[in-house]
């Protein structure tokens, strides 16, 4: 099949097809859900915590950064730094979103390293572990984290900033927030499957431009899916499941 095929609308929905297979494994693995719920309610504190800091601090940073303001009339003034401390909290909101997956994941790294080597282990055996030092793995985990964290920094912020502008902002930049949101999201969620199969940052990268169709299907349907209250949480089990039967069965079977 060509890769224009597959990633037209049917490779789109083969890739919600694919979170949908994940809730159905967790589904009949209740404990495994179970099991994969710790690191992300972990996560979901210290994100609470940090929101609850940020909002608190909101006024004082928009002050900080606004020292031209000073002399200006106190109706001004504080409404220029309410509207600043405002979207200082807004943009803290987004990137909390696009990035609880990379910090659950290296949170729970072992958590759901074996619960994708569970849903392996029942679609016919996982591959083998790369023969990699346990530290090397870490240190290489963390550093692509980083990076793709800049990538969905380098696309959020302009986005963020876009969506004060009229009609753009509420039409155009929304669909594309959620497209770059999901893809990033389909890149932290397959690492675990592809690095077992001994696959780097780039190599990964290039698998999943190359299919955009299952990938953004996938990563679109699961950045809706956390934009729920608590819906990161609770789906975060079945994301990894869904990822790793995604890898398996299309982007790098074997």
């Amino acid at each position: 099949m060509g890769r224009s095929a597959r990633s037209g609308a049917g490779g789109v929905l083969s890739g919600v097809r694919y979170f949908f297979e994940g809730l159905g494994w967790v589904a009949r693995h209740p404990r495994q859900w179970l099991f994969g719920l710790v690191p992300a309610l972990v996560a979901l504190v210290l994100y609470i915590i940090a929101l609850v800091l940020l909002g608190t601090y909101a006024g004082r940073i928009a002050a900080l950064v606004t020292p031209f303001a000073d002399g200006w009339s106190p109706g001004a003034r504080d409404a220029l730094r309410f509207l600043l401390g405002l979207a200082t909290f807004a943009l803290g909101l987004v990137l909390a979103v696009v990035t609880f997956t990379a910090v659950t994941l290296a949170i729970g790294g072992p958590f759901y390293e074996k619960l994708a080597e569970r849903v392996e282990d029942d679609l016919g055996g996982a591959p083998p572990e790369p023969d990699v030092p346990l530290w090397r793995s870490i240190a290489r985990s963390v550093r692509d984290s980083v990076i793709t964290l800049g990538y969905v920094l380098m696309f959020s912020v302009p986005l963020f900033v876009l969506g004060f502008v009229p009609v753009v902002g509420q039409t155009v930049v929304p669909v594309l927030g959620a497209a770059v949101s999901g893809f990033f999201l389909t890149v932290e969620l397959t690492a675990l499957a592809m690095e077992r199969r001994g696959l780097p940052r780039r190599r990964r990268f290039a698998l999943l431009r190359a299919d955009k169709g299952p990938v953004l299907g996938f990563g679109v349907l699961a950045f809706l899916v956390f934009l729920i209250p608590f819906g990161a949480v609770v789906a975060m089990p079945a994301a990894v499941a869904g990822a790793t039967v995604m890898v398996r069965h299309r982007l790098a079977p074997g």
